[in-house]
Parts: C-alpha cells; structure tokens; sequence
C-alpha cells in the first residue's frame, strides 16, 4: 500500500492513473478545482479498493496557498510516497497572443504553479530520504510550434526544471520522473478530430504507473513519441520555420 497525493485529480489522465492505484488498495489523497467532481471521483476509487480517499480544493495559482495544502495533505496521508502532478489547461493561442495577461495566466497554471509544487514536495521528500515526484509535461514542450507556443514554453519549462530536480535530488532517495503523454482523447481535446496517433487515457495510465514503478526518469506515452519528436527537434531550423505547425 502506498500513499499518493494527486494533484489536477479530475483530469482525464488522473482519474485513470488514480483507479489504477485505488485497484491496488492504495491510500489516495486529491486536489483539483471541482468540488463536487472530486467527491464523486472520490466515491467511485473508494468502491474500486483504495484503502482510503480524502479530497481538498486546489488552485494552482495561489502559490501562497500550496504549503498548507501539502501539509494537510502529507497529515493525512500520514507522509507522501508518491506525488502525480497532473493539473493543467489547454490554452487558446490566438488569445495569448493578443493578450499577454492572457499568456501570463496560461504560463502560471501549467508551469508556475507546477514549479511551486514541486519546489515544496521536493524539499519535503528529500529531508524524508524518500518518494516520488511524477510530473505530466507534454512533447509540445520539445519544440516550440506556432499552433501552441505558450503552452509548449510552459511545458518545456516544466521538463527542464524536472531535468535539474532530478540531477540535483539523485543520490537522496527522491526520484522525479517527466511525463510526456501525446494526443490523448479526452474531454479537454474533445474538439479535436482524432486519428492513429491519439490515444485513450487508460492507456496513459498504464504507462504512468509502470514508469512510477521502474523507476524511469522520463517517458512519452505511448512510446512512439518518442521517435515521433527526435525527428521533430532534428529538423533544421531553417526548415521548420516555414512548416505549418
């Protein structure tokens, strides 16, 4: 049995990582924005095995706020010993681009946010000698494009800050393991047309969980896109600057 702290609980990829722990008999503690879809959820892990289910509200713009919810959170959990960060917003492009109030809100929900979270679990874990940190970033983060630049700086923000947790945490127990899911159908790209190339969140959930247990420090899910983005970051420049991407 292990305790997991979920954080962005009510995301599609979440919930699916979270039934699988709950599968397990797993103690869970979530966050997320939407109270009454975290007592529902919270409902249904309690009726799959999870050991034990608690829930709080959470934003990830109030940095200020974070350190008390951690700590209610590692109380009743009774420690921590894995922490998946899966909060997130898809935003418009063409609104950030027009506004830049609009791309600092975007930047501060999926990257600065993550950024405080992972600063204070970290330090918690490594003074325990122990645990977990599992982050979902995204490939967009590989490369800037024009379709979703704010969002790709703001994932690629969060994989090189796991990339110096990671370097800066081995040796002390705490492993940080970087999260790259592709295209994911779920009700946040549900506008999207799909193809080949997405996938279902239970099928993340799988990779999420197996990764956590090897000990991985970064993975794509599924893991073509892995072959998918080295030959996107090897195209030249000069070249990709004149695709429409």
């Amino acid at each position: 049995m292990q305790k997991i702290l979920i954080i962005g609980a009510t995301s599609a990829i979440a919930q699916a990582t979270a039934r699988r722990f709950a599968g397990r008999g797993d103690r869970l503690y979530l966050l997320g924005r939407d109270f009454d879809r975290l007592e529902a959820l919270a409902q249904d892990l309690r009726i799959r095995g999870a050991e034990s289910v608690d829930y709080a509200n959470f934003e990830a713009e109030n940095f200020a706020g974070h350190p008390a919810l951690l700590d209610q959170a590692h109380e009743t959990l009774g420690g921590i010993d894995v922490a998946l960060i899966a909060h997130g917003t898809l935003p418009d492009q063409r609104a950030c681009e027009q506004s830049f109030d609009e791309a600092l809100r975007e930047l501060n929900v999926n990257a600065i946010g993550t950024l405080s979270l992972l600063t204070h679990l970290a330090n918690r874990m490594e003074q325990q000698g122990n645990g977990t940190l599992a982050v979902v970033s995204s490939p967009a983060g590989d490369r800037g494009r024009q379709s979703n630049y704010v969002y790709g700086a703001a994932k690629a923000m969060v994989t090189v800050f796991c990339q110096g947790l990671r370097n800066r945490l081995f040796g002390s127990g705490v492993r940080v393991l970087t999260i790259k899911p592709g295209f994911v159908d779920t009700p946040m790209t549900a506008a999207f047309e799909k193809g080949m190339l997405w996938a279902q969140p239970e099928r993340i959930a799988a990779g999420i969980e197996k990764a956590i247990g090897k000990g991985a420090d970064s993975v794509y899910l599924p893991g073509f896109w892995a072959l998918i983005m080295l030959m996107i970051r090897s195209i030249p420049e000069t070249v990709f600057k004149r695709l429409k991407l």
